[in-house]
């Protein structure tokens, strides 16, 4: 059985979209957190770690509500197929695409950063959310767990 919110006319915007901006709030905290602490202590280092953890939240939020990954029980099924078959395989593959894109645009930032400094630590540690999320995303296409929301759907 498979749960849709409908908007309603007389929900407001916070009610359409509060996760993705207490979320995204939560993240400007811990941004300018670490930008006035320092990164040796332990409670810096813990502000730079949850940046990235929740650009990772963000960036899920996003993505599940905006693109499509075809097998993914995550994704939100388009409406109808494209009549074009490469812009349809592009949306099929969207939120994986998205993914491998802005991936390697945070290797290139952390290649081309001192991985030592304040925020070179931080491009380091959202490389590593990108590479977990994205494998997450491509594992729950075909792999299940016994007992999870998801792998229900599928029966």
């Amino acid at each position: 059985m498979k749960f849709v919110l409908r908007k309603r006319k007389n929900q407001t915007f916070f009610e359409r979209h509060g996760l993705t901006v207490v979320s995204s709030c939560i993240l400007l905290a811990w941004i300018v957190l670490y930008s006035v602490s320092d990164e040796k202590r332990h409670i810096g280092s813990f502000f730079g770690n949850a940046i990235a953890d929740w650009s990772g939240v963000v960036v899920m939020i996003l993505a599940t509500k905006h693109l499509y990954e075809r097998g993914s029980s995550e994704s939100k099924e388009p409406k109808e197929k494209l009549t074009d078959r490469f812009l349809e395989t592009l949306r099929e593959h969207s939120l994986t695409i998205f993914l491998l894109v802005t991936g390697i645009g945070w290797v290139l930032l952390y290649a081309h950063s001192n991985s030592e400094s304040k925020w070179g630590q931080v491009v380091g540690n959202i490389v590593s959310e990108w590479t977990q999320i994205l494998g997450l995303v491509l594992l729950t296409k075909k792999l299940i767990e016994t007992g999870s929301k998801e792998s229900d759907r599928g029966k």
